[in-house]
C-alpha cells in the first residue's frame, strides 16, 4: 500500500487526470525528424517565457545539465560550481565523463556561491592549471534546502563571465519555484492595489522573474517533473546556436525521442495549471518547518524558501529511527545524510498529509 503522506521527493508526483487527458489528446509525429508538433510546442512555449531563441526538449534535467556543459566547453577546461550542487552531487561525475571538464567547488550560503567567490576561483592563464570556461548555478538549491538564488547576483555573476570570458549555466530544476516565491515576496511588498485577482498577478510577476533570469544566463535547464508534475522531461533553453548544437549532442547521447509529444503535452498542461499552486507547495512545507523547528531532537533547520524543509539531526539521535517512527505512522520523509532530514511539498500533498506529517512529527520523542 502507497504511504499516505509522501514527502521523499516532488518527483514523486503522478499525472492529474486532466494531465492524462490532455497527453491522451496530443497530435504526435517523429520529433527525431523534427515532426512533433506538441513537442514543438513545448520548447517554443518555454523558451518564449524566459525570452530565448530556442528550446529542446529531453528526457532529464541530469542530461540538460550535462548537454549545456558539453557545448558550453572543450575538454581540459574547468568548470567552476557550489560543492552542494546538483551536478557535483547527483549527476555521476558527468562533466568529467562526458566533456572531460575538471571542476572547481565553492563553499557557497546553502549552494548560492557570490560572483566574488567565483572571481576569485578562476584560474589565472598558466600552462599548468586548466582554463576556467563555465559557471554553473542552481536554482532553488536542493541541498541549500531550496534555497532561492538571487537575480541581482546572477545579474552580477553573468556581468563577471562576459567580463572574463566564461559561459553561464543555470539549472533550474526547481527554477519556477524560486520564481513563485520571488514572485510572492514581491506582491507582498506592493500590496494589494492592483485590480488583478491574486492568481494572475503571481503568474505576472512570475513571468516577468522569467524574462529577466532568462536574460541573466546564457542557458537554462528547466525540470517539468518536480513541482510542476509531470512525469518526465525537462527543456533545454538558449539562442539557436546553442540549441542546434545541443541537439547533435543529445543525439549522440541517446536523447532522440520519437511520438514524444504524448510526454511534452504534460509539460503544456503543468506550465498553464500547476505554477500559481506552488505557492501552496511553499505554504505547507513552512508548516512542516515550524514543527519540525518545535522538536527537541532537531538542532537546527535550514530556512524553509520554498517546497523544502531540511533539519539537522542532533548527533545522538539515530536516523533511522527517525525515519521509522515517521513511517510507522504513515509519514515518509527522507536523509540526505547521517544527520540531515528532508521533506518536501508538491502537488500529490495536501492539507491533510501535512496535518498527518505534523501529528506524526509531534509524537516522535
Amino acid at each position: 500500500m502507497a504511504p499516505s503522506a509522501d514527502f521523499r521527493s516532488d518527483t514523486l508526483t503522478k499525472p492529474t487526470a486532466a494531465m492524462k487527458a490532455a497527453m491522451l489528446e496530443a497530435p504526435l509525429g517523429d520529433d527525431v525528424f523534427g515532426e512533433d508538433p506538441t513537442v514543438i510546442a513545448l520548447e517554443r512555449s518555454v523558451a518564449r517565457r524566459f525570452g530565448r531563441e530556442a528550446g529542446l526538449f529531453c528526457p532529464s534535467g541530469t542530461m540538460c545539465n550535462q548537454l549545456a556543459i558539453v557545448c558550453h566547453t572543450r575538454p581540459g577546461e574547468e568548470l567552476i560550481a557550489d560543492r552542494l550542487h546538483h551536478i557535483y552531487q547527483y549527476e555521476a561525475a558527468g562533466y568529467a565523463f562526458h566533456a572531460g571538464l575538471g571542476i572547481n567547488l565553492l563553499e557557497g550560503d546553502r549552494g548560492r556561491p557570490t560572483a566574488e567567490q567565483v572571481e576569485a576561483a578562476i584560474q589565472p592563464d598558466d600552462p599548468h592549471k586548466p582554463p576556467s570556461r563555465l559557471v554553473v548555478l542552481e536554482n532553488t538549491c536542493n541541498k541549500g534546502g531550496g534555497a532561492v538564488y538571487p537575480l541581482s547576483e546572477a545579474q552580477r555573476m553573468q556581468a563577471l563571465c562576459r567580463e572574463r570570458g566564461l559561459r553561464l549555466h543555470l539549472d533550474g530544476a526547481r527554477l519556477f519555484n524560486a520564481l513563485v516565491a520571488d514572485a510572492e515576496k514581491a506582491l507582498s511588498a506592493q500590496g494589494s492595489a492592483s485590480g488583478e485577482s491574486p492568481s494572475e498577478a503571481l503568474l505576472a510577476e512570475v513571468d516577468r522573474g522569467a524574462q529577466a533570469w532568462g536574460a541573466a544566463v546564457d542557458s537554462i535547464s528547466v525540470c517539468l517533473s518536480k513541482g510542476l508534475g509531470c512525469p518526465v522531461g525537462s527543456v533545454l533553453i538558449g539562442d539557436q546556436a546553442f540549441i542546434d548544437a545541443a541537439r547533435r549532442m543529445r543525439k549522440r547521447f541517446g536523447g532522440g525521442m520519437r511520438q514524444a509529444g504524448i510526454l511534452a503535452a504534460a509539460g503544456l498542461y503543468a506550465l498553464d495549471h500547476h505554477v500559481a499552486r506552488m505557492a501552496d507547495d511553499h505554504a505547507r512545507a513552512r508548516r512542516i518547518g515550524q514543527a519540525l523547528a518545535e522538536r527537541p531532537w532537531v538542532k537546527s533547520l535550514r530556512p524553509v524558501e520554498t517546497n523544502i524543509a531540511i533539519a539537522e539531526l542532533h548527533p545522538d539521535r539515530p536516523m533511522a529511527a527517525v525515519l521509522a517512527a515517521l513511517s510507522s505512522g504513515g509519514v515518509e520523509a527522507i536523509d540526505m545524510s547521517p544527520t540531515l532530514l528532508r521533506f518536501v511539498t508538491h502537488l500529490d500533498v495536501d492539507d491533510a498529509a501535512v496535518e498527518r506529517a505534523i501529528d506524526c512529527l509531534q509524537r516522535v520523542p
